[in-house]
């Protein structure tokens, strides 16, 4: 979906609504979240200098750094920017829920690192910062609902797929494809996400990737838990979903919605997902 139709549907949807007796009254809609996340420190290092120190770094020290660097905030500003996607129940219930424009990266709104990370990794960072993972059901509504649709540019395969250089060359094409389209709003379809999914139980030494769409309703990659938790490619991304969405006027917590017989529909293809709150911690509950 273009960003011209998305927008104008998201305006008609959030402006009007029918009243009793006919009349037109306008719809209460939810304000953008503001995330507490810690302001970029002055003279943080850029994304591509953390490719660069991390070169040849192994990869649990390289996840380390990637966290401490988040942790302080180093990321850019526009992430802080969160963007509303609608999704609907089984039952026709609409559920907004509000989520990172882009993956998570380490660097400035410049010079930035979309930084790939394992399981362990997302879930501390993501609660860290306050959010939670998304499910296949968000991807396919932020790729929809996207400003900006990128191709997916798979690299070659081999062992240094995970590394520095590989996440940095693969940033480059990245930048390529957004040069002339403006890096505003929602941007999706570059990465492969890190999810949640009923798949993770009894598999909880594993990671679930879904996503790295070409087209709606065609991701190059079908939800998969193959890898183990603790590997990082470098075509993972993390999008961060704020933890309340919006139902019928009101805030609701998504991990509560997820676990919701009647409502999970709407941010799941798999019903009600079991504990979804014990899917967001690291280590597993024995």
């Amino acid at each position: 979906m273009s960003g011209p139709t998305r927008t104008v549907r998201a305006v008609m949807a959030a402006l009007l609504v029918v009243g009793a007796g006919g009349w037109l009254i306008a719809a209460e809609s939810p304000s953008r979240p503001t995330p507490a996340i810690p302001p970029r420190p002055e003279g943080a290092i850029t994304g591509s200098e953390f490719a660069r120190r991390t070169t040849g770094m192994p990869g649990i020290e390289r996840q380390k750094a990637a966290l401490e660097q988040l942790g302080l905030g180093n990321m850019p500003e526009r992430l802080r920017h969160l963007e509303s996607v609608r999704l609907t129940s089984s039952a026709g219930v609409e559920v907004i829920i509000w989520v990172m424009p882009d993956y998570l990266a380490i660097g400035s709104d410049t010079d930035s690192l979309c930084i790939p990370l394992t399981y362990p990794s997302a879930v501390y960072i993501a609660r860290r910062l306050g959010f939670v993972l998304p499910t296949c059901k968000m991807v396919d509504a932020i790729y929809e609902q996207a400003d900006v649709q990128l191709k997916p540019q798979p690299m070659t395969p081999g062992p240094r797929m995970r590394s520095s250089s590989y996440y940095l060359q693969h940033q480059q094409t990245i930048e390529a494809q957004l040069a002339g389209r403006g890096g505003e709003g929602l941007i999706s379809g570059h990465k492969k996400d890190i999810v949640l999914t009923n798949r993770l139980r009894g598999k909880r030494d594993r990671i679930a990737i879904y996503g790295w769409h070409r087209d709606e309703d065609q991701p190059i990659q079908p939800l998969s838990t193959v890898h183990g938790a603790r590997y990082a490619d470098y075509s993972h991304g993390l999008r961060l979903v704020w933890p309340t969405a919006w139902v019928g006027g009101s805030e609701r917590p998504v991990l509560e919605l997820l676990a919701d017989p009647e409502l999970a529909s709407a941010l799941t293809y798999e019903g009600e997902i079991r504990d979804p709150g014990e899917l967001m911690s690291w280590p597993p509950k024995p």
